[in-house]
């Protein structure tokens, strides 16, 4: 992905849209599950007061880490993948 100084092709263009979209949607999915099994119990048992307070908290709060290291996480593994030089072939020292 590094043109050194000159323009991304289409494909390369392409390539980083397709990776971000992916990042960001597994990276939201990632979170809902979690906030999910964290704060579900208040939904399903109809817990209040401070219990349903810090259920809710703790869960958004570990959705919102988990979203953050999930797009970073795939975001710097795709720009650390070597990509071929042409598209369809594999790289010569693969």
């Amino acid at each position: 992905m590094e043109t050194y100084g000159g323009r991304r092709t289409q494909g390369e263009r392409d390539a980083i849209t397709v990776e971000i979209g992916y990042a960001l949607c597994s990276a939201a999915f990632a979170a809902a599950v979690l906030f999910g099994a964290v704060a579900g119990p208040v939904y399903v048992f109809a817990l209040t007061g401070v219990v349903r307070d810090a259920l809710v908290g703790a869960g958004a709060v570990l959705a919102v880490v988990v979203f953050a290291v999930r797009v970073v996480g795939v975001l710097l593994r795709f720009t650390r993948a070597a990509q071929p030089s042409q598209p369809g072939r594999t790289s010569p020292d693969s």
